[in-house]
């Protein structure tokens, strides 16, 4: 396990590009299975992997957004990544997107209507537009 020198805020953006290119379906496996490796050198969960790889994450994005504004954007984070790659659910379909979401204990409702607010639209352009250029990335105050 690794840590971060100080507490820090988990900020929910879009990346450019979300995979990297594979020239190739091999590449593609070796990239996979390096994946599975170091999860499970560190004793997470074995991974299942959804459908498809990148997925539209833009619902599951906007829901982290709103997430975040009631304090609970790592629990939200967590629980999603757990849908999505131990048990294999495809974060782009909103019902996979509410079971993370009735993990951390927000209602399903109160998620949608969050996710689709202008307003949580807006937050996660504007920190989108200024996330560093690699994700993920860890900014420090100094």
């Amino acid at each position: 396990m690794h840590e971060v020198p100080q507490p820090c805020e988990w900020v929910p953006v879009r990346s450019a590009d979300p995979t990297p290119a594979f020239r190739c379906a091999e590449e593609s496996d070796i990239w996979r299975l390096e994946f599975e490796r170091r999860a499970r050198a560190q004793g997470l969960q074995d991974v299942r992997w959804p459908p498809e790889v990148p997925f539209d994450s833009d619902f599951a994005m906007r829901a982290a957004t709103f997430a975040r504004g009631a304090g609970k954007t790592v629990a939200f984070a967590l629980a999603a990544f757990r849908q999505a790659y131990c048990a294999g659910r495809d974060l782009s379909e909103p019902d996979n997107v509410m079971i993370a979401a009735a993990a951390c204990e927000i209602h399903p409702r109160a998620l949608i209507k969050g996710a689709g607010l202008r307003s949580t639209r807006e937050t996660l352009e504007q920190a989108s537009a200024e996330a560093p250029g690699s994700l993920p990335a860890i900014v420090l105050d100094d």
